[in-house]
């Protein structure tokens, strides 16, 4: 495998732009996909959009797997690309996908028998349960290609090949949108299939993206080896896996974990400020959304020099992230300073929803440049394989820091006192995390590997 996209030589900041630029279409049109199903659903009642907001717990978790196994890959294929080893590469990425399928058919397979008792424990009533039933079957059919395909694109990104993900993504999102209203709502000679509907397209999208994945990985780019059974290799590459993809997908779950408690926070204030709350962290997310993209880039950016013995380019690629980011973000504040309360009457006509959404748009995106910085750093741990530091920095600004921070907030200042709490936050790990990219580096076991193979 050869530097075919420039990592290792060309110019640091024309490689990470022309690796982000996809990357970002590609988040965008994941949310698309989200924005589509919900929207579609939607138009059958409130029962059908309940129930599908029940699923989102469930359908969170599969998804963080996917972004830890994802994670696990393109640091370590990066690394051995990297380092010259294409085939070692292949061989790994065959025992990742393998992995990878048998752990999620095997959570979906009960999932599957298990959905009345799980739901119920969730809180679904009998009149959600059969429609949550219709929607889940075939979505957990769904669920082995949804993140074999997420991995399996994470495996081409290690490469440096952002484009090729985002097409493939782009495209289940175009099939999922023809396809949702023709199979909710029976348009033509398609029947009327309501919620049911929405988890049939997504299964079709889903496997017309991963047969395009496939074929990329196998056929054009050679990256996967179907390789003999050999439980100590796979035992090997496994734990090298599971090395990042365990925190790494421990660390996707703490953040709804953390706004499920401070939506209870404030749920015991003023249930506007519940609202608020929501579609403020539905804000955030298209706000940061470079953010994201640059992230998904560096990392196996850096991946590839640490393979490759060029441990100072990596550092000057993080270094340089982070004060674009924090340069970016800063920037885009400006305009929200008055933006703020048009923007929050694009998502309420409450007035009460509306002052608190105003004060979270003037308020929180003041600290997504300091937010941006933690971000870039954790995800970069993981290319340094320092996966439980990542870990450790959003254990700290969450559960160290911004829930107690929050509650003593919420004690003063009520809603107002909360929601400060959140930037002043961000902005203290944001400090400690630029701080830490100044000093980062490579476990000593790690360089040592390197320098043997």
């Amino acid at each position: 495998m050869k530097d075919r996209h420039g990592l290792l030589t060309a110019p640091i900041g024309r490689v990470l732009l022309n690796m982000s630029l996809p990357n970002l279409i590609g988040i965008m049109t994941i949310l698309g996909f989200s924005l589509a199903d919900t929207f579609f659903i939607s138009q059958l009642g409130t029962e059908a959009l309940a129930a599908i907001s029940f699923t989102f717990p469930v359908t969170l978790v599969i998804s963080s797997i996917a972004i830890g196994i994802g994670a696990g890959v393109s640091t370590n294929l990066g690394r051995l690309i990297g380092s010259g080893n294409a085939h070692k590469a292949k061989v790994f990425l065959h025992d990742a996908l393998l992995l990878t399928f048998g752990l999620i058919a095997s959570l979906a397979a009960l999932g599957s028998i298990f959905i009345a008792p799980l739901f119920r424990l969730l809180g679904a009533n009998d009149d959600s349960l059969p429609l949550i039933h219709d929607y889940m079957i075939y979505w957990y059919v769904s669920a082995p290609l949804l993140v074999l395909l997420m991995v399996g694109n994470q495996g081409l990104r290690s490469t440096g090949d952002t484009r090729s993900p985002a097409m493939i993504m782009a495209l289940a999102a175009v099939i999922n949108l023809i396809l949702d209203p023709l199979l909710i709502f029976g348009i033509g000679p398609f029947p009327r299939l309501e919620i049911q509907g929405a988890a049939i397209a997504t299964l079709f999208a889903w496997l017309i993206a991963l047969s395009l994945s496939g074929y990329l990985l196998i056929v054009r780019r050679k990256m996967l080896e179907w390789a003999a059974f050999d439980i100590d290799r796979m035992r090997a590459n496994w734990t090298k896996l599971a090395h990042i993809a365990q925190p790494a997908a421990l660390m996707n779950l703490i953040n709804p974990l953390a706004n499920a408690v401070i939506m209870a926070m404030l749920a015991h204030i003023d249930h506007s400020a519940v609202a608020a709350f929501g579609a403020g962290t539905r804000l955030e997310s298209v706000l940061l959304i470079v953010v994201m993209a640059l992230s998904s880039s560096l990392m196996p950016f850096i991946a590839q020099n640490l393979g490759a013995g060029q441990p100072q380019r990596a550092k000057e690629a993080l270094l340089l992230s982070i004060k674009f980011i924090f340069v970016f973000q800063t920037l885009l504040y400006i305009p929200l300073i008055f933006l703020a309360e048009p923007i929050a009457h694009l998502f309420s006509t409450d007035p009460q929803v509306i002052e608190w959404l105003s004060f979270y748009i003037l308020v929180l995106p003041c600290a997504y440049g300091p937010l941006g910085i933690v971000i870039i750093v954790a995800t970069s741990l993981n290319a340094y394989h320092r996966p439980m530091s990542s870990l450790v920095i959003n254990l700290c600004r969450l559960v160290l820091l911004m829930l107690p921070l929050a509650a003593l907030g919420s004690y003063i200042g009520d809603v107002k006192g909360l929601l400060l709490a959140l930037p002043v936050t961000n902005i203290l790990m944001g400090i400690a995390c630029y701080w830490l990219a100044q000093r980062i580096c490579e476990p000593t076991k790690v360089t040592t590997a390197n320098a043997m193979s």
